[in-house]
């Protein structure tokens, strides 16, 4: 085996590891970016390059950041006293393609999960307390998801922010819009007959 064609295994092996992506789509991937290097491959190396060189997470939030603080951490106007707690960027992201809520996130970097031995210490559980703190926060929304661990982690934060001045609250979950009642599942329903508010 050539150095090109041990390249070409290393490349699939490595797109392998991205979410969606197995063995055959990431050969077909791989296959492609090759056959398309000057029009696909080549930019797409460079930015991949700029952008591991260069992307970091927000000192504030969590989110990504070309500098110390993201673009939402530094703008005056996303200062509301309402923090949107996440896990992750990609929710972060999701969030802001509603672009309903103008405050500004934390990203916790996961649930809790004492199945794999994480707990909040693993999490930026404390650096959201001492954020709610130094930046007088009024309200803090907690936008986890409907999971075990998701629900989990929302009480903690709940507990653990008993004591401060802050309001805690959570998403409403229940039929989508647009959904019909026979396509959902019994957890769905169940949740949006607790949430139900008045016409």
């Amino acid at each position: 085996m050539t150095q090109a064609d041990r390249d070409i295994e290393r490349l699939i092996e490595l797109m392998a590891r991205l979410p969606g992506l197995g063995p055959r789509s990431a050969r077909r991937a791989a296959l492609h970016l090759i056959k398309k290097r000057g029009q696909v491959m080549a930019p797409l190396a460079e930015v991949m390059g700029r952008v591991a060189a260069t992307v970091r997470d927000c000192a504030a939030c969590g989110n990504l950041a070309t500098g110390d603080l993201c673009d939402i951490c530094r703008d005056p106007a996303r200062a509301t006293g309402e923090i949107c707690v996440v896990e992750d960027v990609a929710d972060l992201w999701a969030l802001e393609r509603g672009q309903v809520f103008r405050g500004r996130y934390h990203v916790l970097g996961g649930t809790l999960s004492a199945l794999d031995g994480i707990g909040p210490e693993d999490l930026r559980i404390p650096v959201l307390i001492r954020r709610i703190a130094d930046e007088g926060v009024r309200e803090v929304i907690l936008a986890l998801g409907a999971t075990v661990d998701g629900q989990t982690t929302a009480h903690y934060i709940a507990e653990a922010l008993a004591e401060a001045a802050v309001e805690v609250s959570t998403l409403a979950q229940g039929v989508p819009v647009g959904g019909e009642l026979d396509y959902l599942d019994e957890g769905t329903i169940s949740a949006a007959l607790r949430a139900r508010r008045r016409v």
